[in-house]
């Protein structure tokens, strides 16, 4: 996968040396509430990077790993579509790094692979998520009731999201909405 550049991140195939920033990432309070995770949080990052059905980006800023975003693709020609999941360090919450990223991403599964729809999941009260996906330009479907177990235990309603090829908005590179990536 080529590295896709930004105004801010850049996304990069995820790589051994990253698993120990990753994993410190998603043991922060705010990430662990979102992200399910057992007590070795190296190891599922590692597990995550030799998944071949998931692809694992590496969020560098300002030369340092924040986060990552991972995408998969449902290939059957009847239901074609890529799904995507992110987490970025709290640290850089708040600055645009995330919608950059989600959009980064969207844009190389529209115009690289030919999705004509893109999905995302997250938890229905991920307030902060889902306003960075609207801003994409995803849109709820529904909400997906008992959709994950919590760190707690209980069941947590998760809010289908999805993005249509025609509908993506704003260009990480600074030109006008609708306009492919250079």
């Amino acid at each position: 996968m080529p590295v896709l550049s930004g105004s801010h991140v850049t996304l990069r195939t995820a790589i051994l040396a990253d698993v120990d920033a990753l994993a410190t990432i998603r043991a922060t309070p705010q990430v662990r509430a979102r992200w399910r995770g057992g007590a070795d949080l190296v190891a599922e990052v590692t597990a995550d990077l030799d998944d071949p059905q998931t692809h694992t980006l590496a969020i560098e800023y300002k030369d340092r790993v924040v986060g990552a975003i991972q995408w998969y693709a449902e290939e059957e020609p009847d239901y074609r579509h890529a799904g995507m999941d992110i987490f970025l360090d709290p640290a850089v919450h708040g600055r645009g790094l995330g919608t950059e990223a989600v959009t980064l991403l969207s844009r190389y599964l529209v115009d690289v692979h030919g999705h004509h729809r893109l999905v995302i999941d997250p938890a229905a009260d991920n307030e902060p998520a889902i306003r960075c996906y609207t801003k994409v330009g995803f849109r709820p479907v529904g909400v997906m009731r008992r959709y994950e177990r919590g760190s707690d235990g209980s069941w947590h309603d998760g809010l289908l999201m999805d993005l249509l090829a025609d509908e993506l908005r704003g260009d990480p590179a600074g030109g006008k909405p609708g306009s492919a990536p250079s």
